[in-house]
């Protein structure tokens, strides 16, 4: 089952394929180079990326109005920023039935079209999303314990503030430590959110 980097937009659901959640999909997430370098260290593997409909972190870097525009944009600046990482691209997820996509990925979008209903923010920190919740935007930090701290911050961070603005709502803060990285890196990278003020308590 491959590693797949995609948005941590609650709607994206992967039936084949281990979500590693960033916002936009890394896409002008500022140290996303440093965050892949990371995430090849920890994983010691080939890494896949996927675009999906209706995303509102690229609507917002890129200043669009439209979400055909969007959605199009997504898709080819995704495409470009996997040659650019070396990841491989799998394709689009669409507001559709799940879709067999490319390197073994397959999936689709679940939330209602225009609508966001989660409540929590949920980091996984032992191996990507291993059950998925519509509640739940996904953030990956699997990669925390071998990062520069200063990076890693900004890079949570951004990603807790733009999905905070999203909810226009505090969020509820969960983890997931279950993953085939083992109880010890989730633990270490645990450590890592925490002592960023991150913690269960946190809203």
């Amino acid at each position: 089952m491959p590693y797949v980097i995609a948005c941590g937009d609650e709607g994206v659901q992967l039936n084949q394929g281990t979500r590693l959640g960033f916002v936009g999909a890394g896409f002008r997430l500022e140290h996303f180079t440093e965050v892949v370098q990371a995430l090849k260290k920890t994983f010691n593997e080939d890494i896949v990326i996927a675009s999906n409909d209706e995303n509102d972190w690229v609507k917002k870097s890129l200043d669009l109005q439209e979400w055909d525009q969007v959605n199009a944009s997504m898709q080819q600046h995704i495409e470009a920023l996997a040659d650019r990482e070396g990841l491989l691209f799998a394709g689009h997820l669409p507001f559709t039935d799940p879709k067999p996509l490319k390197h073994g990925v397959k999936g689709h979008m679940v939330r209602p079209h225009g609508v966001h209903v989660a409540n929590k923010i949920c980091f996984t920190l032992g191996g990507g999303e291993q059950k998925y919740n519509l509640g739940c935007y996904v953030i990956s930090a699997e990669w925390l314990a071998v990062a520069d701290p200063k990076i890693a911050k900004e890079v949570i961070q951004s990603q807790v503030d733009f999905y905070t603005v999203l909810a226009k709502k505090p969020l509820q803060i969960v983890f997931e430590e279950k993953g085939l990285l083992g109880e010890e890196v989730a633990a270490k990278n645990r450590a890592v959110l925490e002592s960023f003020g991150i913690t269960l308590a946190a809203a």
